[in-house]
């Protein structure tokens, strides 16, 4: 794969043999964000676990301090006042039915989180097949189905995020912005790294995180130091 000249020159400031603390990869990967836009600092982890066996699944959501520096639009299902109250919460849109058809049939896919209440769950069942590739189906524990939708709105404004093994026992992550100041990612990092260590699954024998390595939308890998996990 043939790269550009500022990724060649951003990777020159990358000793790949290292295995970098939390602090110095959080500043290395800020000096290596050289594109025009502000790039998003992601953190991906290659775990022990073997997500093909139930109990050793993973998937949560935590808040980022800091937030994801993004701008997050929340369709909410809901039924009667629970409408009303997502809307004020801040949804983006919210409603029953009436939606089904214009996700299934007009292709309209313009939001990034779904919540809905548990008595809507059956008519959101029937776009498992729209919303289920694109990650998008709500989760009991993700906290994406609940009756509290003024929380989860909330939360998903604030910066909340869900974390979850991909088909490669790999879990990708933002920790936000790289125009965020280093002490904000390393707050965003840190709560990251706590839920997901609380999140190790009993059943998982050996290592549980093998390798961590932080990076910018269009910059090169930070590989991190994961001694102390």
């Amino acid at each position: 794969m043939k790269h550009g000249k500022k990724y060649v020159e951003a990777a020159k400031l990358v000793d790949r043999s290292q295995y970098y603390e939390t602090a110095e990869a959080i500043a290395l990967v800020k000096k290596t964000a050289t594109a025009k836009f502000d790039e998003t600092v992601e953190l991906h982890l290659r775990t022990g676990c073997d997500g093909r066996h139930a109990e050793q699944q993973i998937r949560g959501a935590v808040v980022l301090p800091n937030g994801t520096g993004k701008t997050v639009k929340v369709l909410v299902f809901a039924k009667g006042p629970k409408v009303d109250e997502a809307l004020a919460a801040g949804a983006d849109y919210a409603g029953g039915d009436e939606l089904i058809p214009k996700i299934q049939n007009e292709g309209w896919l313009d939001f990034d989180v779904v919540v809905a209440t548990p008595d809507m769950m059956g008519v959101v069942g029937r776009l498992g097949k729209v919303l289920g590739p694109k990650g998008l189906m709500p989760n009991p524990k993700a906290g994406t189905v609940t009756m509290d939708v003024t929380k989860a709105v909330n939360d998903i404004k604030a910066g909340k995020i869900e974390y979850r093994l991909d088909k490669a026992n790999i879990i990708h992550v933002p920790v936000g912005k790289a125009s965020f100041t280093e002490e904000q990612l390393t707050q965003n990092y840190n709560a990251l790294m706590d839920a997901i260590l609380k999140a190790k699954p009993a059943a998982l024998k050996g290592q549980y995180i093998k390798s961590a390595t932080l990076t910018t939308t269009m910059g090169p890998g930070v590989r991190m130091s994961v001694a102390k996990f």
